[in-house]
């Protein structure tokens, strides 16, 4: 907090005031807590408390997140802060902000760095925790989580240490790509943390129709690198360069958003909305936005017509891979479901036959088919719950279903006039909010590693 709060003080903004006592506020919980548990007889994570430690971060840290837009620019309600600070922690990129060209720049790089840390917080828990807390299928990965090298078992901060220095890299590239497309230096800073962690806050109400052709392009490169197995780069760094390509999760991913891109460029030229070139620009860095939970938008796509909002809202549903910084149900769960399917119509083929699953050249357990088939139901009807409570809440079809994928798929942007690309969650109920916020969390977090804290056996000893 003590940088955006340093910027606004070089800025003459008074905005810095209440950024520096957000900052003082966190650091006093923070020494409060580290003061009254110093001398705890520490033994290593239970399992219990992995689940605690892992659902707690991202409920508790936006508290302190939203404190900065509380007591400083633009002064909002506590509601809307923590809104905005779950949303950016989770990488949702929902806002409630509007004016963002005159926001204090202290704010909009807060905004940007939260989903920054977001963004690498959760790849750890991806590739470290999740696997282990066997959540959602992710228990497929355990071993390759640990297994980089072939031959050694690194620990979880060497891990954290190797994905560190990529972000950072990737990062830095970023930003250079959109310098070079003609952003501001501090434009070019905020949208590379914002890409990288596949975030979409930005800093203008007009999203990136503000910007070049050329910083279109650099957005769609990165966020295709976000959104694919990070563990792959460190295998590359490690000495084996085909390691992305030989992922078929990386290459169904590419595959599917490419279809995806083909599908909407040739309805957009084939009904006049754009000219081939700008139609493929704008399907490219829409959709990807969209896949990937980006968020970003050039353009009000939810105009597009019907047949290219259901491609959005389809795509929005499959999302990026896994142990990368994207969202909602990622591609190896439908690659693993595809295949038990296969399968499955194989042995009523052939009942007598044998037909082992496999993925990327290693079996799959049925508890790992079982898993993701429970993720998906669990997905299903948090999805039904949040529409039916939005709609109950006096919203639109559109609104409140666009508004549940939107959150707890942490897409970001919805559809309609409201929450639409061209519009922001501003307008909605205080009530609203929290039961959004809500959703941001539990599909942050795979549903399950957060239900189950709400079940009795979960507290039995």
């Amino acid at each position: 907090m003590m940088v955006p709060a340093g910027l606004d003080w070089w800025d003459n903004n008074p905005n810095w005031h209440g950024v520096l006592l957000a900052g003082f506020l966190a650091i006093a919980c923070g020494v409060s807590i580290s003061t009254a548990t110093r001398g705890s007889d520490l033994h290593g994570l239970t399992r219990r408390q992995a689940f605690m430690l892992t659902v707690l971060v991202w409920a508790v840290l936006p508290v302190f997140g939203a404190l900065p837009f509380v007591f400083g620019a633009p002064r909002v309600s506590f509601t809307d802060g923590y809104f905005e600070a779950m949303s950016a922690l989770t990488t949702t990129g929902a806002t409630v902000f509007t004016g963002l060209a005159d926001a204090p720049r202290g704010m909009l790089l807060w905004r940007g760095m939260m989903q920054w840390f977001g963004g690498v917080g959760i790849v750890v828990v991806a590739i470290v925790f999740m696997p282990a807390l066997r959540i959602g299928g992710m228990q497929f990965f355990r071993s390759e989580s640990f297994d980089l090298s072939g031959d050694i078992v690194p620990r979880a901060t060497e891990i954290a240490g190797s994905l560190a220095w990529i972000y950072v890299g990737l990062t830095a590239a970023c930003g250079l790509g959109y310098s070079l497309t003609g952003m501001s230096g501090f434009d070019a800073l905020v949208h590379s943390m914002t890409t990288l962690s596949t975030g979409g806050m930005g800093n203008y109400d007009t999203g990136f129709e503000h910007f070049s052709e050329g910083a279109h392009y650099v957005g769609v490169l990165f966020m295709i690198l976000a959104a694919v197995p990070f563990i792959r780069f460190i295998q590359i760094m490690r000495g084996a360069p085909m390691a992305l390509w030989r992922d078929s999760q990386a290459r169904a991913f590419v595959a599917i958003l490419g279809v995806g891109i083909g599908v909407v460029t040739a309805w957009l030229v084939w009904h006049g909305h754009h000219l081939p070139r700008d139609a493929l620009r704008e399907a490219s860095f829409n959709l990807t936005s969209v896949m990937t939970g980006t968020g970003y938008a050039s353009d009000a796509y939810d105009r597009w017509g019907g047949f290219a909002v259901t491609i959005f809202f389809v795509w929005a549903l499959i999302g990026g891979c896994s142990g990368s910084t994207t969202c909602s149900g990622k591609v190896f769960r439908y690659q693993i479901l595809y295949a038990a399917l296969v399968v499955q119509i194989k042995r009523i083929h052939s009942p007598n036959g044998v037909f082992p699953l496999h993925y990327q050249g290693r079996p799959v357990e049925p508890e790992v088919v079982s898993s993701i088939m429970g993720f998906f139901f669990v997905f299903v009807v948090c999805l039904s719950i949040w529409s039916i409570l939005l709609s109950l809440m006096g919203y639109d079809t559109l609104t409140a279903i666009s508004g549940s994928v939107a959150t707890l798929g942490n897409v970001g942007p919805g559809l309609g006039p409201v929450i639409g690309p061209s519009g922001n969650f501003a307008p909605l109920g205080e009530a609203t909010k929290w039961l959004l916020s809500f959703g941001m969390l539990l599909g942050r977090l795979e549903f399950l590693s957060v239900l189950v804290l709400f079940t009795p056996l979960f507290w039995r000893k």
